[in-house]
């Protein structure tokens, strides 16, 4: 089950991503590289396999992949927290 994704989080996102989206989806490449390279194949593939704009289908992906992260993190931190 997917983590839900507080206001909070997207709030947080979406001031990283768009204060320089060009240069936030190349590091969100990179990273995902490293992290997760078959979800960047993946991506990757999708943008290349529809008749819309790739850069943005990618960006799109690579920022679901992020807010996703941000709430798994949440989600975490709350369990240690109330384990501790």
């Amino acid at each position: 089950m997917l983590p839900i994704i507080s206001e909070e989080n997207t709030a947080v996102a979406f001031s990283e991503i768009f204060a320089d989206m060009p240069n936030w989806r190349k590091k969100m490449i990179h990273y995902i590289k490293e992290e997760n390279p078959e979800i960047n194949t993946a991506i990757i593939e999708a943008a290349n396999k529809t008749d819309l704009d790739p850069k943005a289908v990618a960006l799109g992906a690579y920022m679901t992949y992020a807010l996703i992260e941000l709430a798994i993190k949440d989600n975490e931190d709350l369990m240690n927290f109330q384990e501790g």
